[in-house]
């Protein structure tokens, strides 16, 4: 009797408390601990005295490894600085050199972001004295590489992340308390339910669900879908209430990943997001600009930006290869993808070691200017759901070299004939991709020296770019925060920002025009698609994925008139008289080698393989290739299909 007297109340403590009791256990006197909280999927020690803790990290390294959780050490409130005191404490503290640009206080975790222009400065100098400056400001802080040109997209983020201190506040502390609640069952069973993406490409959307969790990965559009069915996820199909959502996974910032995610939070998603830290500032960009294209074209955007900052308020941005619980029995980490910035490969650990879960989003196993190439180094994988983009036997890649070399003879050819080349694009990823290789060629006079026009939606997108260095390819990483040099920065760019300076571009003799949207369905691509398209002389360059159903596919396969949306919601009607050409080597996705080379590289072999984001052609052929060559079970789904995963 005694015996289950005992293991009731066993069960009756739940692993918060424990977790709890443990902290509070190890935590020496010293180091005067007020308060000990939950952070979203961390736990906040609140000190009085950071400083020790600082020069003790052993201590928090310790608790780490028993409780198997991330731990954060926040200053008590009290022993902080007002912002004003803080700054001249940093002035004076900051070498001069380094240049302190801006500050940024997140009054919700007590932590100050400090922008420089030569953050190396700070690195190794003892001068400069961290332990220090926390125990005089109490704040924590975090240095960071200031833009050439600063981004708005970021300063709002700042602005509305501070606004909303003590809602993100609350928010964090109840998403903690839903992620440290104890377990329901023992048993695991996994099931995925695919709600977009399968056997097609856009509106990439799936449920993972266990007994204890409902995880929503990727919530995106389809932007050639001609209706309502065909263009969101099937939400309503998977017969969830949005309160039954654990959490939201977003892979990478593209709308086809991310589209229908403020759509959420439009109908009452109060759960956290979960996504790369610079993969918050793209798709705040990325959506905010679908809401004008909509307007632009006479539509009711899905969404406001009302919807857009609360997504921001409620995301929890987590780095590379950090191990971070998202809900009782699943565990996530997220890697480098190396398709756009901060795109990422999920890594789901379900249960106790139970399943392992990779999902590939969209990725490039092989590295670019801009990129490393794709992570496959994961410690243990079951399951694996890999993109098909690229999934046919034809679909090889040229190599790097025959790609830069075919698109220096197909704009040279252009450019000399006095025409302008048009390169409908994707503002992320592709079109910094393309601007350091036309700067590149230009500099050394392989490309004809001429205009490079931008929209400002490319250079804002640059600047998020230069704000993350950590995330780009190890030599760009360097130069950035190591000299002062801007690699996106270039005397042949002009960034266009007003509707003048559009017409001036177009006035101007042989140049190159990059614009969004990169499949001609909406944006300031469409003004000059108007004007180029029927002069003979000029030339439209596709670098990115035509999704079927475009605009841009049509004019790809052949068309020749296309209609448009024009102002005021008329309908033009556009003749294609200008040459039309397709580069594929500059795509931030894996080809079919690629896709093949990352399955085989997998250890311990793989016991599945799910085929996911490609033409039904290409995903059933990548299916069969993977299941013959390797001898792995695999599937190409449908959408509206359920999975058992284990």
């Amino acid at each position: 009797m005694i015996l289950l007297q005992r293991k009731q109340q066993q069960r009756e403590i739940s692993p918060a408390t424990n977790i709890m009791g443990t902290i509070l256990q190890s935590i020496p006197k010293e180091a005067d601990v007020t308060k000990i909280d939950y952070e979203g999927p961390r736990i906040a020690i609140y000190t009085k005295k950071p400083r020790y803790l600082m020069e003790h990290n052993e201590i928090i390294s310790n608790m780490v490894n028993v409780i198997k959780k991330r731990i954060v050490v926040r200053t008590e409130e009290s022993i902080r600085k007002t912002e004003e005191e803080t700054r001249q404490i940093l002035t004076q503290a900051l070498p001069k050199e380094a240049e302190l640009r801006s500050t940024f206080f997140d009054t919700a975790t007590g932590e100050t972001t400090i922008e420089v222009k030569r953050p190396w400065l700070l690195y190794n100098n003892e001068a400069f004295n961290m332990a220090d400056l926390v125990e005089k400001t109490g704040w924590r802080f975090r240095i960071r590489k200031a833009t050439t040109i600063q981004s708005q997209t970021i300063q709002t983020i700042n602005y509305n992340l501070k606004m909303s201190s003590s809602e993100r506040s609350k928010h964090l502390k109840q998403v903690g308390e839903k992620i440290f609640r104890p377990k329901l069952s023992e048993n695991t069973e996994v099931s995925l339910l695919t709600l977009g993406g399968f056997s097609q490409v856009g509106r990439s959307c799936m449920l993972l669900t266990t007994h204890e969790s409902k995880i929503l990965i990727d919530c995106g559009v389809n932007p050639g879908a001609r209706s309502a069915l065909e263009a969101f996820p099937r939400l309503d199909w998977a017969n969830i209430t949005l309160d039954e959502l654990d959490a939201v996974v977003i892979s990478h910032a593209h709308l086809d990943h991310t589209g229908f995610l403020p759509a959420l939070f439009k109908y009452g998603y109060k759960g956290p997001v979960y996504c790369s830290e610079p993969t918050l500032p793209m798709m705040n960009l990325i959506q905010l600009d679908a809401i004008k294209v909509s307007a632009a074209q006479g539509k009711v955007p899905l969404y406001s930006e009302r919807d857009v900052k609360q997504v921001m308020k409620q995301t929890i941005t987590l780095p590379y290869g950090t191990v971070t619980d998202i809900s009782p029995d699943i565990k996530l980490v997220l890697s480098n993808a190396g398709h756009i910035l901060g795109s990422a490969t999920c890594h789901f650990h379900i249960g106790n070691g139970d399943h392992n879960f990779v999902y590939s989003g969209d990725f490039k196993y092989g590295k670019t200017m801009l990129l490393e190439s794709a992570s496959w180094n994961y410690p243990r994988i079951e399951t694996l759901l890999i993109e098909s983009t690229y999934g046919a036997k034809e679909d090889i890649m040229p190599t790097r070299e025959e790609v830069e070399a075919s698109f220096i003879r197909s704009v040279n050819e252009t450019l000399r004939n006095g025409g302008k080349v048009l390169i409908p694009i994707p503002a992320v990823g592709r079109a910094q991709e393309l601007l350091m290789v036309i700067d590149l060629y230009m500099k050394s006079g392989q490309i004809v020296e001429s205009p490079v026009f931008m929209e400002g939606m490319i250079a804002e997108a640059t600047s998020i770019h230069e704000a993350y260095p950590e995330y780009l390819a190890r030599e760009l990483r360097q130069k950035i925060l190591e000299t002062d040099d801007n690699p996106f920065d270039s005397e042949y760019f002009t960034n266009i920002e007003h509707a003048d300076a559009r017409e001036e571009a177009l006035r101007e003799g042989p140049c190159i025009i990059i614009a969004t949207s990169g499949m001609l369905e909406g944006g300031p691509v469409l003004e000059y698609f108007k004007s180029i398209a029927p002069v003979q002389r000029n030339k439209i360059l596709f670098v990115s994925y035509q999704v079927n159903g475009t605009i841009g596919r049509r004019v790809l396969d052949g068309a020749r008139q296309v209609s448009i949306m024009g102002k005021e919601g008329k309908i033009e009607v556009i003749n294609i008289n200008c040459a039309t050409e397709k580069l594929d080597g500059f795509s931030g996705h894996s080809d079919y080698n690629q896709l093949m080379s990352f399955v085989h590289k997998l250890r311990p072999k793989l016991r599945r393989v799910i085929v996911n984001h490609g033409e039904r052609r290409k995903s059933e052929n990548l299916s069969m290739s993977i299941h013959r060559m390797f001898r792995i079970n695999t599937t190409c789904p449908h959408v509206q299909e359920a999975i058992k995963l284990f």
